[in-house]
This record gives structure tokens, sequence and C-alpha cells, in this order.
């Protein structure tokens, strides 16, 4: 009887139908998580069967020594924060524009969300073609418009190099975010909207006043979604410039890497990853404990 309860407790039942995917979450993503924790307390060259521990020393010299961690850090954040602004701005607009009866409104959905289920690697040697200071589409549209003055070397150049592979980034995800406000705005009360037009609302005080409100939860999850998608960016920057040239265009995870699977040094490569889970969280935790208690307080 006591067995026949205790099976027939939504509890038990529960844990039952979780307990096979968490048994694969704690071995395929949390225990690795762990191991990479300690493993940046140790010195390990991914070969030797010895780790030496060594504690802090890892991030001591990250902090102090590794001049190229700076950079890294640098870019990862205006990386970030550039994410966070143009993908779901024009994610939005998009949204907005497509939400409406228009003639072929749904191949151009799937035509904007394209990009999203092309690999990285496949958009950065696209883009990396496009760029081509010699044989690339841009340049070659510039000669022949007759702007020479504005051809330059779009991967090449320290100083715009970040700002060219982000515009590959922008072009591969604004689809997903159009995605995502697409279904928040099916949640919008259309009698809400319609009784604002009868008031006499205009187009910006309906989206100031009734849409956007609506689409509270969406935003959260697009800007949470987008800021852990920037502050990972690897594969991307991987294939574009490698982090080059001379590492003016270095990300977190893309160092991480390079500290670990070619320069051998796991200790680091794995200190670095921490650091960068500290840094999404110091991020992601505070705005959604914002974004929740916001959305408590309007209900």
């Amino acid at each position: 009887m006591f067995n026949s309860k205790f099976m027939q407790s939504s509890r038990t039942q529960a844990l039952l139908l979780i307990g096979p995917a968490l048994a694969v979450y704690a071995t395929f993503a949390i225990w690795p998580m762990i191991e990479v924790v300690f493993l940046s307390f140790q010195h390990w060259n991914g070969l030797d069967p010895h780790r030496e521990w060594v504690g802090l020393e890892n991030y001591r010299y990250i902090l102090t020594n590794d001049a190229v961690f700076w950079v890294a850090l640098r870019n990862t954040i205006t990386w970030t924060i550039l994410a966070v602004i143009f993908p779901p701005t024009i994610g939005l607009l998009l949204a907005l524009g497509l939400n409406q009866q228009l003639f072929g409104r749904v191949p151009m959905r799937a035509i904007y969300y394209l990009p999203v289920i092309i690999a990285p690697i496949a958009v950065a040697t696209i883009w990396r073609w496009m760029y081509d200071p010699f044989f690339g589409l841009f340049n070659q549209v510039l000669t022949s418009l007759s702007l020479q003055s504005l051809i330059s070397d779009w991967l090449g150049d320290r100083e715009i190099a970040l700002y060219s592979m982000f515009v590959a980034y922008t072009w591969q995800y604004v689809g997903f975010s159009m995605v995502l406000f697409l279904a928040g705005l099916q949640s919008v009360d259309r009698s809400l909207v319609e009784a604002a037009r009868i008031d006499g609302a205009s187009r910006w005080q309906v989206f100031r006043h009734v849409t956007l409100p609506a689409l509270r939860v969406t935003l959260a999850i697009v800007l949470v979604l987008s800021t852990i998608s920037s502050l990972k960016a690897f594969d991307i920057v991987y294939g574009m410039t490698g982090g080059g040239p001379a590492q003016s265009t270095q990300m977190l995870a893309l160092w991480a890497f390079m500290q670990s699977m070619q320069i051998f040094d796991f200790g680091r490569g794995s200190a670095i990853s921490v650091i960068l889970l500290l840094v999404t969280l110091t991020i992601v935790v505070p705005y959604l404990r914002w974004s929740q208690r916001d959305e408590g307080a309007g209900e």
C-alpha cells in the first residue's frame, strides 16, 4: 500500500519522468563544468597523466600578465553590447512588418529566418569571401559605383575588423529575434489595439502603450538569449579572422580555446572559461531578477 501511494505521488511521477533527462544533463553538462572549474586551478598540457595543482596561479597570470585576455574581454563586452541592440531591434522591426497582412509574408518570414539554420562556420566562409579585398563582393560593388575611396581591407584592418564580423553575425541572428517577436505578437490582444485606434491613438502610441508591454516577456527572452549567444561567440570569429589581425578581434571563448587546444595550457584555458561564465552570470542573473520583479509588479 505504501509503495502504491508512493508511486502515485505526483512528485514521484515527475521525478521518474525527468530523471533520465536529468541524468544525461548532469553527465554531459554539469559534470564537465565542475571539471573545468577544478582544472582552472591546475597546470595540465592535456597529455601528461599528472596534473599539477597551482591554486590561483592561472587566474593571477591571466589578470596580470596576459595582455590578450584584456583585449578579448573588451571585444567580448563590445560585441555583447552591439548584440543586444542591433539584432533584436532589427528583428522587432521585421516582426512588426511581417505581422501585417502583406502579400508573400510567409515566404518572406522563411527567407529572413534562413540564415539562422546555416552553420556559423559556413556563414563565416561566405562573408569572408564577400569581404575579400581583391575579389570580394563589397569591394567589387564599390569599384563599379566609382567609390574606390570606401574600399577597405574589411577583415585586415584592426580598426574595423571586429565590426565587419559583427555585420555577418547580425545577418545570421536577426531572423532568430524576428521569429520570437512574431510569436510574442500573437499574444497581443487585438481588442486593445482596436480600442486604442478608435480612441485616436497613433501607430507609435499603440506600439508604445499596447504592443510593447505585451512583448515584455518575449523581450526579456530575446535579450537574455542574445546576451548568452554573444558572450560565447566563437565559430564566426574563428572562421573569419581567427582572432586576428594581431589579436585585435580576439574573444574570450576563442582565447580559451586557443589556450587549451593550440598552446596546450588547459589550466589557463579553463580559467578563462570560468571567468567567461562569471561574466555571463553577472549580466544575465540580475537582468532576469529585475524582469521577473517588474513583471510581478505589472500583474
